[in-house]
């Protein structure tokens, strides 16, 4: 429903986050009116896509005062969606020239990073940035606003002191913080008696550690292996580098690693681990049959297992297929939890199986919409492009220029999804996993903006990628058999380019 332009409002919003769904929601929300501040607690804007090499100290990320590092980048990463279905659908990932750049169909992360460097630039959102502000308190004030209380980081080595707090008052606030950052760990029969290391691959960063060592893994949840930015971060299979100064001392006479998670990125960590270990054995919960115990084709090191039985005080790993290992590590790649520590709304939004809810299309708590919002909480789906209509959405919605049902309706709406999720035998924890809706979620999020949905080629291309990625599972990134839409994309950003010029916005 759209609301008369004369009759649009503009609020003063907070945006929690600076990487992709930030910046994208920060660019929506000024295009349509609203004074934006963006919070972010590092000192450049790309969220996930900073790679940092530092590790955390906990390797399992389970001490809730552990200093965090947000990343969970592994150096070799190379993104497993193209460029062309990647992007932004009004700011295409086209290849560039200068230095560092990568043209690769599918570039490194470096050059992710970049491109979301330049996307902030030229539309101006770095001057809606407060650079080195972690926000640490969002909480609903009696006057119906917000107070997000920050705690701004000194950057620069001449800004001596500590850190200091502030707090200023919005009228809404949207969540952009994504979820890959908290790990999820694997239950495991046995492993509080188990002898050996256990350590998440938040923590992977190079190969070098696992030279010569026999490694073992474990996979979980096959099926991510689409989205770019759950793909890549959500399956890292063999990782252990828990720092350079920590990675010495963990795996100093280590023989054997078992390895938790498999999809694109796990499979591409199996692999460049496979180069340097003596062994890599996979264990895959829900690909393969219970007795499954076979080499990976085309490779003479890599075991392909079912998942694990149990764990045993003498240190040894029991499979569902009979195999025992005698293992010294076991690396969970098991995915991430979604979390808002800083969040406070009376229990009215909760995490709970890694369900965020109540949810109405995975952005608005019907209690509390439109004041607050959440951009990027689905996965498999196109993450980039989902972020831009999730966030002319809630541009939309809060200048009143669309409407949002009723808070009893959009209540009704996720109670009749949660229904038909569990009748289809879907677990809790996948409540925002839209591998067989985003086509059909992404269509209704346009139709409420009333902008174009996403293009057919990029539909088509995710197909031939998942395709490809089946047959050349090694190659799929440099071989492919879609250049006629390659060709398609290219058109189409060559005539919104053209678009743009002859209306003055270039």
């Amino acid at each position: 429903m759209q609301a008369s332009p004369n009759s649009l409002s503009s609020h003063h919003v907070a945006v929690i986050g600076a990487g992709a769904a930030g910046l994208v929601a920060a660019r929506e929300l000024h295009r349509e009116g609203h004074k934006v501040v963006v919070f972010e607690k590092d000192d450049q804007v790309g969220g996930l896509w900073m790679y940092d090499p530092r590790v955390e100290p906990d390797p399992l990320g389970l001490d809730l005062i552990r200093p965090v590092v947000h990343s969970s980048l592994y150096e070799s990463l190379r993104t497993n969606l193209p460029r062309e279905t990647m992007g932004f659908m009004d700011y295409p990932f086209v290849t560039r020239e200068g230095e560092g750049r990568d043209p690769r169909r599918f570039p490194g992360h470096r050059e992710v990073l970049m491109y979301l460097q330049d996307y902030a630039r030229e539309f101006g959102i770095e001057e809606m940035v407060r650079f080195g502000c972690e926000v640490v308190n969002v909480e609903m004030i009696g006057t119906g606003k917000w107070k997000v209380k920050s705690k701004r980081k000194r950057l620069d080595d001449n800004d001596r002191g500590d850190d200091f707090a502030d707090h200023e008052d919005f009228d809404a606030v949207v969540v952009c913080v994504g979820h890959y950052t908290q790990p999820r760990i694997a239950e495991i029969p046995g492993i509080n008696l188990w002898p050996g290391k256990q350590i998440h691959s938040h923590n992977y960063r190079i190969p070098e550690p696992f030279r010569d060592q026999i490694v073992k893994g474990v996979s979980e949840v096959p099926r991510i292996i689409m989205n770019i930015v759950t793909g890549l971060l959500y399956l890292v299979l063999v990782d252990a580098t828990l720092s350079e100064l920590c990675v010495n001392f963990l795996f100093l006479s280590v023989n054997i690693i078992i390895l938790i998670g498999a999809s694109a990125s796990a499979a591409d960590i199996s692999v460049e681990i496979a180069g340097l270990a003596k062994e890599v054995h996979i264990a895959r919960r829900s690909a393969v049959d219970d007795d499954t115990y076979e080499k990976k084709p085309g490779y003479d090191n890599i075991w392909l297992h079912s998942t694990i039985e149990r764990a045993c005080e003498d240190g040894t790993v029991i499979f569902r297929d009979g195999s025992v290992i005698l293992a010294d590590v076991i690396l969970h790649c098991t995915g991430y939890k979604y979390g808002f520590p800083f969040l406070e709304t009376d229990g009215i939004v909760t995490v709970d199986d890694n369900r965020v809810g109540p949810l109405y299309k995975h952005v608005f708590p019907p209690i509390l919409a439109p004041w607050l919002s959440f951009v990027g909480i689905p996965y498999w789906t196109f993450p980039f492009p989902t972020f831009e209509v999730q966030s002319k959405w809630i541009a939309g919605v809060l200048s009143g220029r669309i409407a949002l049902p009723s808070q009893e309706d959009m209540m009704e709406d996720v109670k009749i999804y949660y229904s038909e999720l569990e009748a289809s035998g879907v677990p809790k924890h996948h409540t925002h996993n839209l591998a067989d809706s985003t086509n059909d979620y992404n269509k209704w999020l346009a139709s409420q903006c009333q902008c174009s949905c996403f293009e057919e080629w990029r539909i088509e291309m995710s197909r031939e990628i998942l395709k490809n990625w089946r047959a050349r599972p090694n190659m799929y990134r440099d071989e492919w058999d879609d250049d006629h839409l390659i060709l398609q994309a290219h058109e189409d950003f060559n005539r919104r380019i053209s678009n743009k010029a002859s209306n003055g916005h270039i």
